[in-house]
């Protein structure tokens, strides 16, 4: 007989000491329970309407939860996407909107997008509950967690309770800045740092390195009101012509690993990335103001030193304890 005196158990994340403090999400608030279903969840191809694809085939965890590809094409339809998949890692300080242009406001509504796209999974939630509930494991969780059977609603809050535990904290940087024993940065990764602070804390600030922010950063001069308006970026959600072509700042973490780059993945590595901020910004009205670092002009003045320094320093951020978690990794194999 089921004993019904069982409750989740609250659970905290294991914030990194040289992190923010993360604020508690009141309405989703985290359970052990909650968290391991929502890992079970996000390998689960029963998520996608053909049981072919689950979450972690876009998002990669050896790749920092990123796939690899510019734009997609695994999913139901088969058409390429028009944006690339952003990496998934330390979304519990994730604020402003989520999606490159903060379309959803919280992990939980944003699951929907991915789910129910039939460019995606393509999943109908009735299909989805129907699935889940013929698995008798899925079913004991659901009710231990939630007091009742499955539904979509807490399908996402799960899915969103494990994302909120992949916390990326624990790379040779943080290392150091935590003054962990042995750890001492290079001279060349200590230029780098330095030269990260100097030229590009506008936009990837703090521990972070992500200010959650939008910003035009040249990528483009033009932007098409196609496939409702996904290349005109913030402006597609807050309609100010001032965010024309303003895309959600991604961390310089763990940046080594999830090449290509820029929402639509067009540039594939960092040594084009430095060369776009030195030499190819594409001016628009709504360029953003941090970009002209050359005397007043667009670019950010780099020399083939400085870049090496840099690239070294953005190695340093790689953390290889977190792609190689089993504690996030996939619990169905």
């Amino acid at each position: 007989m089921e004993d019904k005196t069982l409750e989740p158990r609250a659970a905290r994340l294991e914030v990194p000491g040289n992190f923010p403090v993360v604020k508690e999400e009141i309405d989703n608030p985290l359970t052990l329970e909650g968290i391991e279903l929502g890992r079970k969840l996000f390998y689960d191809v029963r998520l996608s309407g053909s049981n072919r694809i689950s979450c972690a085939s876009c998002h990669r965890q050896d790749l920092a939860f990123t796939d690899g590809i510019p734009l997609s094409n695994i999913g139901e339809s088969g058409k390429r996407l028009d944006r690339h998949a952003p990496a998934l890692f330390n979304l519990a300080w994730a604020e402003g909107g989520l999606f490159w242009d903060g379309g959803s406001k919280n992990l939980e509504s944003q699951a929907f997008g991915p789910l129910t796209s039939e460019d995606e999974m393509h999943q109908d939630l009735y299909v989805l509950e129907n699935e889940l509930k013929q698995v008798p494991e899925y079913l004991r969780q659901f009710k231990l967690v939630f007091g009742e059977d499955v539904k979509s609603a807490n399908v996402v809050r799960v899915l969103a309770q494990f994302q909120r535990t992949l916390i990326s904290g624990n790379s040779k940087y943080d290392k150091y800045r935590r003054g962990e024993s042995g750890i001492m940065l290079s001279d060349i990764e200590l230029l780098g740092m330095n030269l990260v602070a100097a030229k590009c804390k506008g936009c990837h600030t703090g521990e972070l390195f992500t200010d959650n922010g939008y910003h035009n950063n040249g990528i483009d001069d033009t932007f098409s009101e196609e496939h409702e308006g996904v290349f005109q970026g913030r402006f597609r959600v807050s309609f100010d012509p001032l965010d024309i072509g303003k895309f959600k700042t991604p961390s310089l973490r763990n940046v080594m690993l999830t090449a290509p780059y820029m929402h639509d993945g067009r540039l594939k590595t960092i040594d084009e990335v430095l060369d776009h901020y030195q030499s190819g910004i594409q001016l628009s009205p709504s360029t953003d103001i941090l970009l002209f670092q050359n005397r007043g002009q667009v670019g950010i003045p780099m020399n083939a030193n400085e870049k090496a320094a840099i690239k070294a320093f953005l190695a340093s951020l790689t953390d290889n304890d977190f792609i190689n978690n089993k504690k996030i990794s996939n619990p169905n194999l």
